[in-house]
């Protein structure tokens, strides 16, 4: 706060001495400088890294959910892990950037087995689940049975007229 001709000291007032002119004019600073664009530039590389890789993170779980419950095993703590992120080479022999997933899942609840799950960017690579235990099938009251008969069409439908005839 500056001092105005009466001595008064207001807001909008220049400090006594000054003339009101800038060393350098406003519209000759730079605002933004190339070294200020490239780590702007860096921080949203980095962002939409991360974004990405939230995204194949949410796709892998996805995945395993889906390939848990065609296997018939839990999928336990509805959660994917990275392990590992390095170059590898995908199913067309191609260089890519490969994510490794790690889960668990339980056939009985009582035990816990890993699994794993490779993505190539959105792309499934690969799903392995170490070998388990099944549970056993429980056993039908009134299992179907099955005969191994041929029938003729025509005798069948002969048949079937003189039940509805009667």
């Amino acid at each position: 706060m500056g001092a105005n001709s009466h001595g008064e000291n207001t807001p909008h007032s220049l400090p006594a001495g000054r003339t009101g002119k800038l060393a350098v004019p406003l519209h000759r600073i730079p605002l933004v400088t190339l070294g200020n664009l490239f780590v702007m530039l860096l921080l949203g590389a980095a962002a939409a890294w991360w974004w990405r890789a939230h995204g194949v993170r949410e796709r892998a779980l996805l995945l395993a959910k889906r390939h848990c419950a065609k296997q018939g095993v839990e999928l336990l703590d509805e959660n994917v892990a990275r392990r590992r992120l390095r170059l590898a080479r995908d199913h067309r022999g191609q260089w890519r950037l490969s994510r490794e997933f790690g889960f668990e899942f339980t056939v009985s609840g009582e035990e816990r087995y890993a699994g794993r799950i490779v993505m190539y960017g959105y792309h499934l690579g690969a799903i392995e689940l170490a070998p388990h235990r099944f549970e056993a099938a429980a056993e039908v009251d009134n299992p179907p049975v099955h005969s191994a008969e041929v029938i003729r069409l025509d005798e069948w439908r002969q048949s079937r007229q003189k039940k509805v005839g009667d």
